[in-house]
């Protein structure tokens, strides 16, 4: 079985944004809800912080859709070349 890298880039992506937007926005309402957490994202991408803007939010969501789409794309690559290689192929009808 292999993995479209299309659906899953962009599943990966809608899901981290999502979870970054979610949680930015959780914490404009609620100011201690996701400090840590959007610590973390601030220390891994330039130009984000964790501050109670819209802006900040907006922009982690950004960052949270492109990482996403990258991130699902690599590694669905990566698992369809490792299922590519491997001795024990299954055929689509057996399972």
């Amino acid at each position: 079985m292999r993995f479209s890298l299309t659906a899953l880039a962009t599943t990966t992506a809608v899901v981290w944004g999502a979870c970054l937007l979610i949680v930015g926005v959780a914490h404009l309402i609620a100011r201690s809800y996701g400090v840590a957490f959007l610590d973390g994202m601030s220390s891994v991408y330039p130009g984000f912080h964790a501050a109670r803007t819209a802006k900040d939010v907006f922009v982690g969501t950004l960052y949270g859709v492109f990482d996403g789409a990258i991130g699902g794309l690599m590694f669905g690559w990566v698992y369809n070349v490792v299922a590519g290689r491997g001795p024990a192929r299954q055929h689509a009808g057996s399972l």
